[in-house]
């Protein structure tokens, strides 16, 4: 009998997860960060997860989401407006960590990416943010990524 049990969600991984659906919510209701920071932290049965990276991402993608579309739209093969809710979302909490988060390897921004748009995204929508990520990164992160 083989074991079909994933492997525990790091809290980091859980923190983006909550983050993606916190800025999902932003996107589809209008909520604030601050209120949807408050339910997510009144909610006991998320697990575990890193809280201060959770509310750095949602906070800093909402608060930044202008300036973030500015960098994301020259990447896209079409309107920022056409992406769904989703690809939107992951590309938003992206951008904000490549941009905002040096500390965080390009490499692994751009696979929790990936993962989470695998996860919540459409069949094919993490290749679509695999790629506007990597051409991100070649701006946010121009050394890092001249040194691999």
């Amino acid at each position: 009998m083989t074991d079909t049990k994933k492997a525990p969600v790091s809290p980091r991984h859980r923190a983006r997860e909550l983050a993606l659906q916190g800025i999902y919510e932003w996107k589809i209701s209008g909520s604030t960060a601050t209120q949807i920071g408050r339910s997510t932290g009144d909610d006991k049965s998320l697990g575990r997860y890193d809280s201060e990276l959770y509310q750095q991402l949602l906070r800093g993608a909402i608060a930044q989401h202008e300036a973030l579309d500015a960098q994301i739209a020259p990447q896209l093969d079409r309107a920022l407006d056409e992406l769904s809710p989703v690809e939107y979302s992951v590309l938003l909490l992206g951008a904000y960590e490549l941009f905002h988060q040096p500390e965080v390897p390009y490499r692994v921004v751009i696979n929790e990416a990936v993962e989470l748009a695998k996860t919540f995204g459409g069949s094919d929508g993490h290749k679509f943010v695999n790629g506007v990520l990597d051409k991100l990164a070649a701006q946010a992160r121009a050394v890092e990524v001249a040194a691999r």
